[in-house]
């Protein structure tokens, strides 16, 4: 089953040349000579955190295929939704899932293979573009994370980075990639403060302490469920260093700072 997109004319151009053009112009900075085992990136409207995204993926040194984890904003389908097959489309391309990978990866215990929880997310198709930007031969296999439950969490990132370390005899290497946003709606030097907090665990590569921290800092990070996720599995990996290679909010392009969101771009490796 192939995905059409739900946000094209909304988050991002609605046409194909008005989308690369865009897209061309978000993506700055060359990429890391280490191999990005996960990048993490924000899933606003490109006006408001596409420039985060796209320094951030074009920074990142990303393998043939991506594993994406997403947030599920709409509560539909399973809590690890796995689209096994097909293409997922935006204005002017596609990306093909990794249908061997995806068959490996719905072994896991907790991850069930579910079309309900993509079809009406937009979590990880406003980040389609800028990989398909870097090489439109990548695959992907994307999974959609509302699992509530930090041990479940932490297990299935390890299982995963199993899959992924089976995969060695691949011709390149297999990259995650987070998509989420980080404080929602409060004042723009309140969601810096908030922010540093969980951006500390994430640069010290602390899985457990970022799902402890958002929970007990009430931190509205809407893909700490992903992230926490996709930090297991890196870790697992042999993950060593991350770094912060941008922080914004929304208020430095609306000029709002009553209520903002913040946005964060991070590459582990």
């Amino acid at each position: 089953m192939d995905r059409q997109p739900i946000v094209a004319g909304q988050f991002y151009p609605g046409t194909a040349e008005d989308l690369r053009q865009q897209v061309h112009e978000l993506l700055r900075g060359q990429p890391d000579d280490e191999k990005t085992i996960l990048a993490m990136a924000p899933h606003a409207g490109y006006i408001f955190s596409g420039s985060i995204a796209g320094q951030t993926l074009s920074q990142a040194n990303l393998g043939q295929t991506i594993v994406l984890l997403g947030v599920n904003h709409t509560g539909r389908g399973a809590r690890i939704g796995l689209w096994p097959e097909g293409k997922w489309f935006f204005p002017g391309g596609y990306l093909q899932i990794n249908e061997n990978l995806a068959r490996e990866i719905e072994k896991i215990p907790g991850v069930n293979s579910d079309y309900q929880a993509h079809l009406y997310e937009h979590s990880l198709e406003v980040i389609l573009p800028f990989l398909w930007a870097k090489n439109n031969n990548i695959q992907i296999v994307p999974l959609s994370v509302s699992e509530f439950n930090m041990e479940i969490l932490l297990q299935v990132g390890q299982e995963l980075a199993q899959v992924i370390s089976r995969q060695k005899n691949s011709a390149s290497h297999i990259s995650l990639v987070v998509s989420s946003d980080m404080s929602h709606y409060i004042p723009h030097e309140l969601a810096q403060k908030k922010d540093k907090k969980a951006i500390e665990r994430i640069l010290n590569l602390d899985a457990k302490g970022l799902f402890t921290t958002v929970r007990q800092e009430n931190i509205s990070m809407c893909g700490v469920l992903p992230m926490t996720l996709g930090l297991a599995c890196a870790k697992s990996l042999g993950a060593t260093r991350a770094r912060l290679v941008a922080y914004a909010t929304s208020a430095e392009v609306s000029g709002d700072y009553a209520q903002v969101v913040g946005y964060a771009g991070i590459i582990v490796s």
